[in-house]
């Protein structure tokens, strides 16, 4: 077996020690923070959505519950809703990408996304719970940044990438597909557009298994 099929082998190896420690561990406090976080990512794409087309951000909410708001008037609407679940998505795929892309400045996009959600916390959110968890994950961050280096930092990046691709496709499923009749984006979607909501939530989860499928065969490319 030559190296590059070594490297091929590994890869297969950890990605599916990974995802199957996500998936069994999923409904546990392990990955209940994580889960959070991917919830402040879905906020934050509305916010960024409305921002490029002319809106503003009033504040960003997220809930114990692993539910969450963004109050964002003005800008697109369309553009606006779509990008909460698929901004989830590329979230994810851009902390893949950058930890297996640049491995060596994993520590400091670590330290960017932190900043990030740091940042976000102190302008737009107003409630206790959410500033509390927004605050302490950037600092939690921070330290495996500063502490951990870029090894460290590349596992976190991966595992918190996977986990924010994972939740992007469960939570379609789960608000949009087996519960139609909830207030989701796709709801309200469908009521800006005519556009049934079961269709607006088979389109996002075709779209999120596709670039799941990308982003496996790339980085298994470059393994």
């Amino acid at each position: 077996m030559d190296d590059r099929s070594k490297r091929r082998l590994r890869f297969l190896a950890v990605s599916g020690v990974l995802f199957a420690a996500v998936w069994f561990l999923w409904n546990t406090p392990f990955v209940y923070p994580v889960k959070l976080f991917v919830v402040l990512l879905h906020e934050i794409s509305h916010g960024l959505a409305t921002l490029a087309t002319g809106g503003e951000i009033l504040a960003i909410e997220i809930t114990p519950l692993e539910g969450g708001s963004c109050r964002c008037p003005g800008g697109n609407a369309f553009v606006a809703l779509s990008a909460g679940y698929l901004g989830s998505l590329l979230w994810g795929g851009l902390m893949i990408w950058g930890a297996e892309r640049f491995p060596a400045f994993s520590a400091w996009l670590a330290a960017a996304i932190a900043v990030t959600v740091a940042s976000v916390t102190l302008i737009f959110v107003r409630e206790p719970f959410a500033a509390a968890f927004g605050l302490a994950f950037a600092a939690a961050l921070l330290v495996v940044a500063w502490r951990g280096g870029w090894r460290v930092s590349r596992w976190v990046l991966t595992t918190l990438g996977l986990v924010s691709c994972l939740y992007a496709v469960l939570d379609i499923k789960s608000d949009i597909l087996d519960r139609p009749e909830l207030r989701s984006d796709a709801r309200m979607l469908a009521e800006l557009t005519g556009v049934p909501t079961m269709v607006w939530g088979g389109v996002w989860i075709a779209v999120a298994l596709l670039f799941c499928f990308f982003l496996f065969r790339w980085a298994w490319r470059r393994a």
